[in-house]
């Protein structure tokens, strides 16, 4: 065995009885370790060559629970983790217009969108999520809770018509999104996108620009689309085509495009959405409770489009847990086709972790444990008798989920959860700042 002076130098080394890497190879590795510096994944082994090979600063040894690639959340509302509970049993329409929409007007401030992001990004990293992709008010604010935390960000600012408690017309929209995009283009935690509502809230001259934007200075698109099946009836009524086909007549489809939600699908806008490259955001639990209804992942992968997962904010959920949404997605997918191998757990897991790199136009970053990428990584460890016995690791994750918990997670190979506990926030202090929003919402109900 050589001297540690012959090692390799690195800054963690971490060594699990399970290592789920998704790629290159999508398989389940036995007794695997993996060895980061500045960041960075520099090898993936079985353990003892590793422990052979490398001379770590840190050394952790997991001795029950499965390495991951850190979940990527590719679609939520953080901040509204704040109105959990409010609007509930309504159907969208009803949810936006009559509950949520009036709520916001009369409580969104930068000081909501910091309490409420800081409390859902303290559950997201709890939950083993590392990105997440927020579409809300005053992004800026966003952008700096997820840095002082660790978390890494796509911040989908906000395009609507009229004006809102963050900008004064549309255009007051793209000035402040496009001065976000130069102050953060060097940020290897924030990415920014264009973040219109929906093609329902935006003019087609602002998606027009939008389009044009995007492709000048490669932005991302994320965009609530075909959420449910009144949206897709108003659409045909106003235009004579569904939402998809008349952003198809406008070439607004393409692989910059994160298109949320994608219910009320047909075989002609499956194929559109196919052969324009667009990635398709899976919200299961938000579509199950507002009744919106299903969206056709199995069709949709079988035309080769790539699928991630959200989980929409905590206000139609009500949890932002990305690994409970992958099981649910499993779930819906087998029911949907049909099909007891539709939505099989691999598949399912590289939605939660690559599909979502690839949407966001992270894909040779994040998403996989694999070298050369960065360090975003999660451990799940088991809490209880559902776990047991653990014969396939991937079921026993995806379909066990209640029954596992984030004990360490990782970003950058940073610790932003040690033993279960975060170790960048004030728990305490998030809970007083959380009780004296929560004050100002039951006053507004």
């Amino acid at each position: 065995m050589p001297d540690t002076a012959e090692k390799q130098a690195c800054d963690l080394l971490i060594e699990a009885p399970w290592v789920l890497p998704v790629a290159p190879e999508n398989v389940a590795l036995a007794d695997h370790a993996v060895a980061v510096s500045e960041g960075i994944i520099v090898a993936i082994g079985p353990s003892q060559a590793l422990k052979q090979q490398f001379a770590a600063e840190e050394h952790v040894v997991v001795t029950d629970g499965i390495l991951t690639p850190g979940l990527i959340n590719a679609h939520t509302h953080a901040a509204m983790s704040l109105l959990r509970g409010c609007g509930e049993d309504l159907p969208l329409q009803s949810w936006l217009n009559e509950r949520i929409w009036p709520l916001e007007g009369k409580l969104v401030d930068s000081e909501f969108v910091r309490t409420g992001t800081a409390l859902g990004v303290a559950e997201m990293l709890a939950s083993g999520t590392t990105t997440f992709s927020d579409m809300y008010f005053f992004p800026e604010v966003c952008a700096e809770v997820a840095r002082n935390a660790g978390m890494r960000v796509q911040l989908a600012f906000p395009l609507f018509d009229g004006a809102n408690a963050w900008s004064e017309s549309i255009d007051d929209c793209f000035s402040k999104g496009l001065e976000l995009h130069d102050r953060y283009r060097d940020d290897p935690q924030v990415i920014v996108a264009f973040g219109p509502h929906a093609p329902y809230t935006v003019n087609r001259k602002a998606l027009e620009k939008i389009q044009m934007l995007s492709e000048e200075i490669n932005l991302g698109i994320h965009i609530h689309l075909h959420e449910n099946a009144a949206e897709v009836a108003e659409a045909r009524s106003l235009n004579g085509v569904s939402w998809v086909e008349y952003l198809a007549d406008m070439g607004f489809l393409s692989p910059q495009l994160q298109a949320v939600h994608m219910t009320q699908l047909t075989e002609r806008e499956i194929e559109l959405t196919a052969t324009n490259g667009v990635h398709v955001i899976h919200c299961p639990h938000s579509n199950l409770k507002l009744a919106s209804g299903l969206c056709p992942t199995t069709a949709l992968r079988e035309a080769g489009v790539n699928l991630a997962i959200g989980t929409d904010g905590a206000a139609c959920n009500n949890t932002l847990d990305v690994l409970q949404e992958a099981r649910t997605a499993s779930l819906l997918a087998k029911h949907d086709a049909g099909r007891a191998d539709a939505g099989c757990v691999r598949d399912t897991l590289e939605m939660a972790t690559l599909g979502g790199a690839r949407a966001i136009g992270m894909e040779t970053s994040l998403g996989s444990i694999e070298p050369g990428k960065r360090a975003d990584l999660a451990v799940f460890e088991p809490t209880g008798f559902a776990t047991l016995p653990l014969l396939d690791p991937f079921a026993s994750l995806l379909h066990g989920a209640p029954s596992y918990r984030a004990s360490h997670v990782w970003v950058d190979g940073r610790a932003v959860v040690r033993s279960g506990a975060l170790t960048n926030i004030d728990t305490q202090a998030l809970r007083r700042d959380v009780e004296q929003q929560a004050e100002r919402v039951r006053a507004a109900l």
